[in-house]
Order: C-alpha cells, then structure tokens, then sequence
C-alpha cells in the first residue's frame, strides 16, 4: 500500500485507507474529484480528526466554525449554521467525512448552477423557495454599521426595496429560485447577494493547494489573472 502523507506511519496510514477507502470510491463517482483527489480531501479531514484525539471519529462542530473564520473569511454565524444543516442530517452533532467532501465539492465548483441551488438553500432559510421581506430584511440587518438608528432603519428599507426591484422578476412579492436564478445567470456577480457563501478566489486557491487539487489549483489561478 502507497503512503499518502510521510506524516502518516505504515500503522496510521493503513487504518486511513481502512476507514475512508468505500467513501473514497463513493465520492470520486458523485463528484467532480477522481480518487486522489477526494484521497488528498479526506486526508486533511483525516488531520483535523486526530487533533481531537485517538478515540476520535470526526471533526467537531467547534473546528467546522474555526475554518470559516479563519480560512474561508466567512464570519456570519446564520451562514455558517446554515451550511452545516444542509451538508449534515439534523440529529448530527459534528461533521463527518461526506459532509466535508460534500462542502469542498461545492466550494470548488466552477458549476454555477450547483453555486445558485447551494446559495439559495443557504438564504432559504424557510426551506419553502421563497424569499420573503422578512427573511431578506433579516439578512441586510448586518450589511451596514452606523450608530445612528434612524438612518440605519431607512438604509435597510432602501436596501430591502432595491433588491426586490432588483430580484423579484414576477413581481409577486417573494423571490423564487426562478427569479434569482434568472439575474444571477446575466450577473453571475449578484450569486451571493444576501451574504457571502463561498470562499473567495485568493482563499480558495489556498484551500486547492492545501488539498492538492492541481486542477482546481489552475483553475483558481486563471481566475485570478482575468
């Protein structure tokens, strides 16, 4: 058997080939990674597990946070806990190994059809495809930082109104998927117009070196250079 890692002894390596091997086989054929890529993945999930411990089986919800804080630049906690309950099952407490690929999957996307469903579900926070007032006032109430209330209330009017003009194509007083998936494909910039969900292009060409994803590693480059 190959070492992945020279971090890894003959013992540590075999129990990693024990325990993710079907998943690796799984993942290669559900997502756009072939099998040393989702290996390389699973790899540094693999890291973050034994941090926690030799009893361990999984990264914590704790370490799950820390990563968007620190290497994705994601800070809102609503998108954050939102992410998390739509790679995991509700009566999961950490996050396992599908979970992990499953989210790197759609970070490293260049789909942007899988990036719209992804963003949506994250501001859905219903889960009923439809967008309210309430739920987009409730998501601009972080967009500005003045201490003067009054001039806040208007901006958040005005904000809410203009992405209503903006995204309810209908004009039926929510914004369907339909709707935002319509301005998105002609502004593909407008993607995460109610917070950021993704990594950005510097950040993920960090995340493709660190999983040693040389396709995505090139992909992420030329996006820089445009």
């Amino acid at each position: 058997m190959y070492k992945l890692d020279a971090t890894l002894d003959d013992v540590q390596n075999t129990r990693f080939f024990n325990i993710y091997s079907d998943l690796i086989k799984q993942m290669s054929k559900e997502t756009q990674f072939n099998e040393m890529e989702v290996q390389s993945i699973l790899l540094v999930y693999h890291k973050f597990v034994l941090d926690n411990g030799p009893k361990a089986k999984s990264m914590t919800i704790k370490q799950f946070n820390n990563l968007f804080f620190v290497l994705f630049k994601i800070n809102d906690m609503q998108i954050i806990e939102r992410t998390l309950k739509l790679i995991t099952s509700e009566s999961q407490k950490d996050v396992d190994p599908l979970a992990w690929v499953k989210l790197l999957s759609v970070f490293l996307s260049s789909d942007l059809e899988q990036r719209m469903q992804f963003a949506y579900q994250i501001y859905d926070v219903g889960g009923k495809g439809a967008l309210t007032r309430l739920m987009v006032s409730l998501a601009v109430e972080n967009f500005f930082a003045i201490d003067d209330e009054d001039e806040l209330n208007e901006l958040r009017t005005d904000m809410v109104e203009l992405i209503f003009r903006k995204f309810d194509v209908d004009k039926d007083g929510i914004i369907s998927y339909d709707d935002y998936s319509n301005v998105v494909r002609k502004q593909p910039m407008l993607l995460e117009f109610l917070g950021q969900c993704f990594p950005n292009t510097n950040d993920l060409t960090i995340i493709a070196y660190c999983t040693n994803l040389l396709s995505k590693m090139r992909f992420f480059e030329g996006k820089l250079q445009e």
